[in-house]
């Protein structure tokens, strides 16, 4: 019976009923996780933030392997140390675009030390992402590091440039 109702459901039994189909054409359709299907159908932070604005950091990652490319872009307040927002542009599958809207979903409010924390594991879990789409979650993570790090670089040129202006100023 069990046998019977899961070939109902996948189709399998329907097939010699209907027209003798090659073998090619049985091959089960692999399905995403409703997660997945959801962040991409309806990606949430899509757009971008102006990259020389000293409060954004930009991460931009890519795989070579399967021409995805991730562009993570996080805006900070200086005084605080939070995130208040975060934009994604990606290129790339379902399960890439899933992952970078999931990612700017979790810095969003957190402190930048935080989103450093978060690892692809976790955003695989999350999404419930096969194994060989994993390399979508590790993009994730390393476009938010990237971000963090843009910004922390930012931030310590304009530090310094700030420091010499002030000790130029002091001398003169």
């Amino acid at each position: 019976m069990l046998r019977h109702a899961t070939k109902r459901v996948l189709g399998l039994g329907l097939a010699e009923t209907r027209s003798p189909a090659p073998a090619v054409a049985r091959i089960l359709p692999r399905f995403y996780h409703e997660r997945v299907v959801d962040h991409y159908n309806n990606p949430r932070n899509v757009g971008a933030f102006d990259k020389n604005d000293p409060t954004v950091g930009t991460g931009l990652v890519g795989a070579p392997a399967c021409g995805d490319v991730m562009k993570l872009q996080i805006k900070v307040d200086e005084e605080t140390g939070k995130i208040t927002d975060a934009c994604f542009k990606t290129f790339g599958c379902g399960s890439a675009i899933a992952s970078s809207s999931v990612a700017t979903e979790w810095v969003k409010g957190k402190q930048m030390e935080e989103v450093l924390t978060i690892k692809n594991t976790e955003i695989a879990k999350h999404l419930s992402l096969p194994p060989v789409k994993l390399h979508c979650s590790m993009l994730a993570e390393d476009a938010i590091k990237a971000a963090v790090k843009d910004y922390e670089t930012k931030r310590g040129k304009s530090l310094e440039t700030t420091a010499s202006t002030t000790n130029k100023a002091a001398e003169a």
